[in-house]
């Protein structure tokens, strides 16, 4: 017998915040999303697959939302579920503003599985490896 605790679920009203945050990062609604961190919400918020704000905003090319969530102290290499990184995931939708924007916050080239360099590679993506390999 043990004596832990089932996690108590999530208050709905929470889940339905951090549901509209996260289509704030996806569609790039920087102010809205500067003004819900700013007023608390972590800037490294993460979904039920692990994906943070930032790598949502990186993977649906929202340089300006990736550079305002790394300005308020996103973390650039946290790695998702599936260990895939925000600017591997930039690499692989082609999104050079983003790649730099993850690059100028510190962003780790190797980091991830695969990595974005590794994403480059296997995509033939030229540009993309300029980027990363200067």
């Amino acid at each position: 017998m043990t004596d832990e605790m089932p996690e108590p679920e999530p208050d709905p009203e929470l889940l339905a915040l951090w549901a509209k945050v996260f289509g704030f990062a996806r569609r790039g609604e920087t102010d809205r999303l500067v003004a819900y961190v700013e007023a608390g919400i972590p800037a490294n918020l993460t979904n039920d697959k692990g994906d943070t704000l930032v790598m949502l905003a990186a993977y649906y090319g929202h340089a300006d939302a990736v550079t305002a969530l790394l300005e308020r102290g996103a973390d650039p290499n946290r790695l998702n579920d599936r260990g895939q990184s925000p600017l591997a995931g930039a690499v692989f939708k082609a999104e050079p503003e983003v790649v730099k924007a993850l690059l100028g916050g510190g962003a780790d080239p190797s980091a991830g599985q695969p990595s974005a360099i590794e994403t480059a590679r296997m995509f033939d993506n030229k540009e993309m490896l300029e980027l990363l390999e200067p």
